[in-house]
């Protein structure tokens, strides 16, 4: 991820609830805007491209053309960019709590047995 446009970008394409239904279903496989259609039949064509633009601009999904038809594609590569700036270092600084709390609780015991005695 370049800059903090391309973050906003990409925080705006995942707030949408929608968007992040749609991104859903292209991590398992790429689908056609009218296979795209299909699973969410609640909005149009129109609006399913829209989201899709969007999506397309924060660099989460990449249209392929076969043809007539274009293939959408989930890149997760943005998504993995905001794991490793934001979740990743705190995820490590839970877990390195986490290992202190077990090693204390696994001492516990043995304290405990060391004062009966």
């Amino acid at each position: 991820m370049s800059n903090e446009d391309d973050l906003d970008r990409v925080f705006k394409a995942l707030a949408n609830k929608l968007r992040r239904a749609m991104c859903d279903e292209l991590r398992l496989r790429p689908l056609t805007t009218k296979q795209l259609c299909e699973v969410f039949p609640e909005i149009d064509r129109t609006t399913v491209m829209m989201h899709l633009r969007v999506l397309e601009e924060a660099g989460l999904v990449v249209p392929v053309r076969k043809g007539r038809e274009r293939f959408n594609h989930l890149d997760a590569m943005p998504i993995q960019a905001i794991h490793e700036r934001w979740i990743g270092p705190h995820a490590a600084h839970a877990a390195s709590g986490l290992l202190a709390l077990k090693q204390e609780l696994e001492r516990a015991p043995a304290k405990a047995k060391q004062q009966d005695a």
